[in-house]
């Protein structure tokens, strides 16, 4: 009988593609064998341009897009971080022990490049997450944007919460609409501080992980990092769908896009709107999953280059 591991190897060494691997990460059921085969042939096709430049600058973007993708698999397949930087190692060593102008590395990079073509024509992608997804769209035009969203709601509250802007130019950002009327003086990004932290907290307690609620799946107060939004603004209508009649919006700094895309893809962050409430304040907490973030992040700065 051939072995999963066996199948994905072939599958990877055939370089079916740019999108269909992430198809292939994207569907139910991969196996840890099959996601972690996948990041090491994306880390070697990586690592070998660095070394030996292979690739023009779009097509290292969608490799460094794919390998991200591939890494939060592997993660979510039940590799830790040990486990890959055991996978990186390996693929480094590989690299460094193959000439630049071995027939090797000249036909993967040729199959890279034919990849690509197909991949560049791509404008939309869609990233499942365990719960939750990202949908990203990179197609090229002046009007301001969603290019990357996740929706949420919370209680009678629903928000729309990623990167929004023109062509090349992403701000993070989330736009909630509060059905009671009521009006957010502020909102904040809520997340694991990774500077100070060795992994994730999920907090399971016997639950299986794919079911685990967003809520549980935060570090306790002392290991977060906020961010608070520095700007908020009724919404335009080209950030809100046509059922959503007004709502309000809040731009987060780059900084705070930087620090989500470091997280692990089975974590949770919390976008807290805050209310004034007599002497005090009131929160609406909404939770994201950080799912995978960054893979969509990088689909998206493969059109800016």
């Amino acid at each position: 009988m051939t072995s999963t591991r066996r199948t994905a190897r072939r599958v990877v060494c055939g370089w079916m593609g740019l999108a269909a691997a992430g198809a292939l990460l994207a569907a139910p059921g991969v196996s840890l064998a099959q996601a972690a085969d996948l990041f090491y042939e994306r880390t070697v096709m990586t690592a070998a341009d660095a070394r030996c430049g292979l690739f023009q600058a779009p097509v290292g973007a969608a490799l460094a897009a794919s390998r991200m993708q591939a890494r939060g698999a592997a993660l979510r397949a039940g590799l830790d971080k040990a486990g890959l930087a055991a996978v990186e190692q390996r693929a480094w060593a590989k690299v460094a022990a193959t000439p630049c102008d071995s027939e090797d590395i000249s036909l993967a990079a040729a199959r890279v490049r034919q990849a690509f073509d197909g991949y560049a024509q791509l404008s939309r992608m869609t990233y499942p997450g365990e719960l939750a997804e990202w949908r990203a769209d990179r197609a090229s035009g002046v009007a301001v944007r969603w290019r990357l969203q996740q929706t949420a709601s919370f209680g009678w509250n629903r928000m729309i919460f990623g990167l929004a802007g023109r062509d090349g130019a992403n701000s993070l950002m989330a736009v909630a609409q509060f059905p009671d009327g009521k009006a957010p003086y502020g909102a904040r990004l809520v997340l694991r501080d990774a500077s100070t932290t060795q992994g994730p907290y999920l907090d399971t307690r016997g639950q299986p992980l794919a079911t685990l609620p967003l809520a549980r799946r935060l570090p306790p107060p002392s290991a977060r990092s906020v961010y608070s939004a520095e700007a908020r603004s009724p919404a335009g209508l080209d950030l809100m769908p046509k059922d959503m009649k007004s709502a309000w919006a809040f731009r987060f700094p780059p900084s705070a896009a930087y620090a989500l895309a470091q997280l692990d893809p089975r974590e949770a962050v919390a976008v807290e709107f805050l209310f004034a409430a007599g002497e005090g304040e009131n929160v609406r907490r909404a939770y994201v999953e950080v799912g995978d973030f960054a893979a969509g992040r990088a689909f998206l700065q493969v059109a800016s280059r």
